[in-house]
């Protein structure tokens, strides 16, 4: 995974989250937990506020139809 794999990085956030509202979530944190999940391969510089907000925007899609 990589900075541009929005959907596959939401839904790895929201199988290690279950719980958590992704909206409440920080840039700072979630920049630090992507960089943590199993198989992310992105370098860290390449992150961007733009990259971030899609990551949190398709988790937030996952975590919303989990808890329908």
């Amino acid at each position: 995974m990589t900075w541009d794999d929005a959907e596959e990085i939401g839904m790895a956030l929201f199988e290690k989250f279950p719980e958590r509202d992704p909206l409440s979530v920080r840039f700072t944190d979630l920049r630090r937990w992507v960089m943590e999940l199993e198989g992310f391969e992105g370098a860290p510089q390449q992150s961007s506020e733009g990259k971030l907000e899609a990551i949190q925007m398709a988790w937030y899609e996952e975590w919303r139809e989990g808890r329908s």
